[in-house]
């Protein structure tokens, strides 16, 4: 398991991400705290590298991490979240068919970063979510779908348009929110590498030979998670975040896209939102 000290640190600027009401300032913790997640994680895998004892006793593991409870609406979206903030840090998911809990795959030091910023950004989509539908904003939008009409060889789809219903404004901004949070992360992810590989002796030659070590590491490390996942997941077909009969609605994405930039986390008194469930 990752150092305690530093998961209390990443806890930390998430903590001061969730407590500030400057949207630049919760953005800055925010992506902080994945740099020090990735610088973490390269030192990790080039220490184990040179190290042939820690090379054998550190291994990929699985573990299952429960999203919530069968029935709930949105859980897909809770999903997409947890797999946007997998894909930043080296683990592979597979999804149950009912969303309640995914597969993750990957090293448990990496799963303990996903689950501290999955905890703490699940608070954020549903507190961001239930205020934009308090708003009322919602209303008078319109949402698009595609339907069947008829059968048999008169069987036709088409786009069929309606009132923007409170679930289906929900669902698009909480999709929204997840797509945006995974994007910074990945911003984020690929500064803390850039940093890491530049960050070599000032000698020309070292430098570069420094560079290719750390670059064939990471690499060697996403072809044993990718071998490991190949060889353990009996997961058919591909995931997808969202269904075609959900609906779309431009405005509600907007508003989600704009939360997920802000990355603003409310106190959970004050939103009256309930974290999503994570469990090994």
């Amino acid at each position: 398991m990752r150092d305690d000290k530093l998961l209390t640190r990443i806890s930390a600027l998430l903590r001061q991400a969730e407590n500030t009401d400057n949207p630049h300032e919760a953005e800055t913790f925010m992506q902080a705290a994945q740099r020090l997640a990735t610088s973490s994680s390269i030192d990790l895998a080039v220490a184990r590298a040179h190290d042939p004892v820690a090379r054998k006793n550190t291994t990929p593991i699985s573990r299952q991490i429960t999203i919530g409870e069968a029935g709930k609406r949105g859980l897909r979206t809770y999903v997409q979240l947890f797999a946007a903030i997998a894909r930043a840090n080296d683990v592979t998911v597979d999804v149950a068919g009912n969303s309640t809990f995914v597969l993750a795959y990957g090293f448990e030091s990496d799963m303990d970063t996903c689950a501290a910023l999955y905890s703490s950004l699940v608070v954020q989509m549903v507190a961001a979510s239930d205020a934009y539908l308090r708003s009322g904003a919602y209303k008078g939008e319109e949402f698009s779908r595609v339907v069947t009409r008829g059968s048999g060889w008169r069987a036709r789809k088409v786009v069929e348009t309606k009132p923007l219903s409170p679930i289906t404004a929900r669902l698009n901004f909480q999709s929204a929110f997840a797509e945006r949070i995974g994007t910074r992360l990945a911003e984020a992810r690929t500064a803390a590498r850039e940093e890491v590989l530049n960050a070599q002796p000032d000698d020309d030659t070292a430098s570069a030979a420094g560079r290719s070590e750390t670059a064939l590491v990471l690499r060697n490390k996403e072809i044993e998670v990718a071998d490991y996942y190949k060889s353990e997941s009996t997961a058919r077909g591909t995931w997808r975040p969202t269904t075609a009969s959900a609906g779309y609605s431009e405005a509600a994405r907007r508003a989600g896209d704009r939360a997920g930039r802000r990355a603003k986390i409310g106190a959970d008194r004050e939103f009256g939102a309930a974290r999503g469930a994570l469990e090994g």
